[in-house]
């Protein structure tokens, strides 16, 4: 039989790729980004206690009501933007659904999406699977920016979406209010709706906010905005996330999210509920606990070959490695993983067209002992 794939240019994603590598030489893992510590205690007790309970059914289809009115005083605390947590808060498993949902719901045949490359790997393929076209506008090196002309020089009467991710993924790059003032200049006045992607809005350093798009009143009426719990809290296993949009878009992206997942795992749902209600200390006092994390990894790396990047926000780390070796960066990674026993993730996944950097990432969301067996090995290189 014949099967004509839907998706030809998609093979497995780099993060399988290199965990894959890491496994079979035994190497520090500081490419695919999760951490290797636990979740607060609590909120492990607190999915113990539900489960007991017996929250193992179904749970509603836009997720538990006390959770989506916790993500709604976290919202209205935090961006000062009040939302119905009845028709504007979706619970999602995980913000990659979110991500797949809110572009299945809102994009048609024909259209397109403007991102910004480098980009996370799974937008494009769902665009893609709309029958829709991913135009992929580069950042600006080396800060990883976005060029606000170009973004107006490739409006077209197909744009549909534009896709945003602040913090960015994998570069830690973060949106400015004046970059959030340019873009509702560019979509005013158009059915141009914004995605944006916000996983890492906890993770922002050195004093600064997070510049969210439920900040800016304008862009909070015509956008959703995806969030996840599993980057907030360490617990990227347990497939968590949600959906913010105004009350007709939330409407659009329910049809597709309740015949795409339905609903979301239940005891996990009840704990993050407790645990928004009794603990919000924890993601206020998350971007202090990660530029610990950052700061260390920086301090214990600097001795390398390798020359580093800023990193305002977002829990990666990117690094120059061109006086260590001449060769691409998927070739570098594999190189590494072998012989210094590190893994990292290339960039080129994250581009249509690879500018020729040599710049790889690292994540630094790990315990104190496996950055200084990461960076022991990294300084030999």
């Amino acid at each position: 039989m014949h099967i004509q794939t839907k998706l030809p240019k998609v093979g497995t994603t780099i993060f399988s790729v290199m965990s894959q590598l890491a496994m079979e030489h035994k190497a520090v893992n500081l490419g695919q980004g999760f951490p290797d510590f636990e979740p607060p205690e609590a909120l492990r007790d607190a999915m113990t206690r539900a489960m007991a309970e017996g929250r193992n059914q179904y749970a509603p289809g836009i997720g538990l009501a006390n959770l989506r009115e916790q993500i709604a005083l976290k919202t209205e605390r935090l961006y000062g933007y009040k939302i119905d947590p009845a028709t504007e808060v979706t619970v999602t498993s995980g913000a990659t659904e979110a991500l797949f949902a809110a572009i299945a719901a809102i994009v048609r045949e024909g259209e397109e999406v403007i991102v910004f490359d480098p980009c996370y790997d799974s937008y494009e393929p769902a665009i893609e699977l709309q029958g829709a076209r991913a135009v992929h506008i580069p950042l600006s090196l080396p800060t990883f920016g976005i060029d606000w002309q170009r973004v107006r020089e490739a409006i077209t009467p197909k744009t549909r979406m534009i896709l945003i991710n602040s913090p960015h993924n994998p570069s830690g790059a973060v949106l400015s209010a004046a970059d959030l003032d340019e873009l509702a200049a560019i979509v005013r006045g158009t059915d141009i709706v914004v995605l944006s992607d916000e996983v890492y809005e906890h993770i922002v350093y050195d004093g600064a906010a997070h510049q969210s798009v439920l900040r800016h009143t304008e862009l909070a009426t015509r956008s959703i905005v995806v969030s996840s719990f599993g980057k907030t809290f360490h617990c990227t296993g347990w497939k968590v996330g949600y959906a913010v949009a105004p009350q007709a878009l939330s409407a659009e992206f329910r049809k597709v999210h309740q015949y795409l997942t339905f609903c979301t795992f239940h005891p996990a749902q009840q704990a993050f509920a407790e645990f928004l209600a009794s603990s919000p200390e924890h993601y206020l006092e998350l971007p202090a606990f990660y530029q610990v994390k950052r700061d260390r990894f920086r301090e214990l790396i600097a001795p390398s070959r390798l020359t580093l990047l800023d990193v305002p926000g977002g829990y990666f780390q990117l690094v120059d490695y061109s006086a260590i070796r001449d060769e691409d960066d998927v070739a570098f990674c594999e190189w590494m993983v072998k012989h210094a026993g590190v893994a990292a993730i290339p960039l080129t996944p994250f581009y249509e067209r690879a500018p020729g950097t040599r710049l790889v990432r690292l994540c630094f969301a790990k315990s104190d002992a496996t950055m200084e067996a990461a960076a022991e090995r990294l300084c030999k290189l």
